[in-house]
């Protein structure tokens, strides 16, 4: 797999088989536009994924409203399955900026976790909230594309051979991690996740479990918020360490470590240094961890 910081052009033909991931946003909390984050990007979390020629969308941030933009310029329908970690706002803010919800020749099929105790906060309802007019001036009747609704907070979607598995974390509401599986290579995806937090309802033997489900990933991208430093004042309010990721993707056996979620407040420079802190950390103690900070417009082949 190339590196994270290296660009990978997409050709207009692909193989069956291909997979390629690229970033539209990797930012956490709020949009942090501006010289001082313009390397790792500040829009909010959206990761695409192409398998094949499907298009598959992780969250949408307000990078979302880029990807959009390019989906768009390419004039043809667009089709993709979106899947949602969560409802906090970073994570939903681009969706009604989202162009091709707008065009009657798209087919979209949008899935997360329903919310609430009994699960009785449907996806499609939890938008429609959010384009209401108290918050947005379009409502969401004015969508014409042709959208699905669904629900999976822990199991599986399976279609095509494709596979993408659900576990949920550590993260106030109901927030979940997904692995998506493809000809014989794996993505982990988990944006949000505090790995040391106690005051989760995520049920027994969570630690080995969420092990279990990342077990051998040829690529993870994890909330990687705060340094050591900074967590002891943030305890409970649902993010991790990049010491904790990198850790936590060792144990898992991981191939590459991508640190996401990136505080708004962290500029390129001190993102960078937090790399080659946890390089040389991972290379100290014999890990032969790939690690890298996720960068906003950047291409991942993950075919070999």
């Amino acid at each position: 797999m190339d590196s994270a910081t290296d660009t990978v052009p997409r050709s207009a033909t692909r193989s069956a088989t291909a997979l390629s991931l690229r970033c539209w946003g990797t930012r956490g909390s709020i949009p942090s536009p501006g010289p001082a984050t313009a390397k790792y990007g500040g829009n909010t979390p959206c990761i695409e994924v192409m398998a094949g020629e499907r298009r598959f969308i992780f969250d949408a941030g307000s990078g979302m409203r880029l990807l959009g933009l390019d989906l768009l310029a390419k004039g043809q329908p667009v089709e993709a399955t979106i899947f949602l970690t969560h409802f906090h706002w970073d994570h939903i803010q681009g969706f009604p900026f989202f162009g091709p919800l707008y065009r009657p020749s798209s087919r979209l099929e949008i899935i997360g976790p329903s919310q609430g105790d009994r699960g009785e906060m449907d996806v499609q309802s939890l938008f429609a909230g959010q384009m209401g007019p108290i918050y947005f001036p379009v409502p969401f009747q004015a969508i014409s594309a042709e959208c699905r609704f669904d629900h999976l907070n822990e199991g599986s979607w399976e279609r095509d051979g494709v596979a993408v598995r659900a576990m949920r974390v550590r993260h106030p509401s109901y927030a979940v991690g997904y692995r998506f599986d493809f000809a014989g290579k794996s993505i982990c995806f988990i944006p949000d996740n505090e790995l040391l937090g106690e005051s989760y309802p995520t049920g027994p033997r969570w630690r080995e479990r969420l092990v279990e489900f990342l077990s051998g990933a040829d690529l993870l991208i994890h909330d990687a918020m705060y340094t050591e430093e900074e967590y002891p004042s943030r305890v409970t309010w649902g993010h991790s360490t990049f010491r904790q990721s990198v850790d936590l993707a060792h144990e898992a056996g991981v191939g590459t470590l991508l640190f996401y979620h990136h505080d708004p407040e962290r500029t390129d420079v001190a993102l960078a240094a937090q790399v080659d802190r946890m390089r040389k950390v991972a290379a100290a103690e014999g890990m032969t961890l790939r690690i890298d900070a996720a960068a906003e417009g950047h291409v991942l082949d993950l075919q070999e």
